[in-house]
């Protein structure tokens, strides 16, 4: 049988930046080995609507077992594990396409919001115990990162063929050169790595103790 795969998706640069380290981390992992599973790194253009259809077209060609988006968060300090979705595009500034939708739904007629269907927990945990800067967050924005991460989970819920998919988002911080706070490349890289190793051998999630990370 062939070797499943781990679809893994990151942004080009956007809003005058000429780089984007949910990019360059996602690229740093393509073709690597992890629980048995393929890593297969995708580029999404940092767009409204053509990056929801991109993703469709990627699902359906690499029907991969785990597919976790992954996006720039600047002001952030730690790798930011995604827990909803929601059905909103409210942008701050243009997409690369010069579209900035106000109020808008990602999908008419879809419900309010989503949660991952990532062990965001069990992989917050996994993350702190390697030492590297991890969190869970509660918003993903209303920017194009959760208009792919909401439209990513509409389908995985909506989609016969996509059911079996587990899937999530993850955003990333500025790298050092971009502005503070930020964090080193290969850190993004071994941080991601643990995360979707963690995802996929982790049986379920696990509650937080008192006094950890939230």
């Amino acid at each position: 049988m062939p070797q499943p795969n781990i679809l893994l998706t990151g942004f080009d640069a956007f809003g005058g930046e000429s780089l984007n380290p949910s990019w360059l981390a996602v690229q740093a992992l393509h073709g690597c080995q992890i629980a048995r599973h393929r890593v297969v790194a995708a580029q999404l253009p940092t767009v409204f609507g053509d990056s929801l259809q991109q993703l469709k077209t990627l699902l359906k060609q690499h029907q991969p077992a785990m597919v976790v988006c992954v996006g720039q968060a600047g002001g952030r300090s730690a790798i930011s594990l995604e827990r909803v979705a929601i059905n909103v595009s409210d942008a701050p500034l243009a997409d690369n396409a010069g579209v900035q939708p106000v109020d808008t739904a990602v999908v008419p007629g879809a419900p309010a919001a989503y949660f991952t269907s990532l062990p965001i927990k069990a992989m917050l945990a996994a993350l702190q115990r390697a030492g590297v800067p991890a969190e869970v967050s509660q918003s993903a924005g209303t920017f194009v990162c959760n208009h792919v991460f909401f439209g990513l989970m509409h389908a995985l819920a909506t989609q016969r063929t996509l059911r079996h998919m587990r899937g999530g988002f993850v955003h990333l911080p500025y790298l050092p050169e971009q502005g503070v706070p930020g964090m080193a490349l290969d850190e993004m890289v071994r941080g991601l790595r643990l995360a979707l190793r963690c995802a996929l051998l982790a049986d379920g999630d696990v509650a937080l103790g008192a006094g950890a990370a939230h």
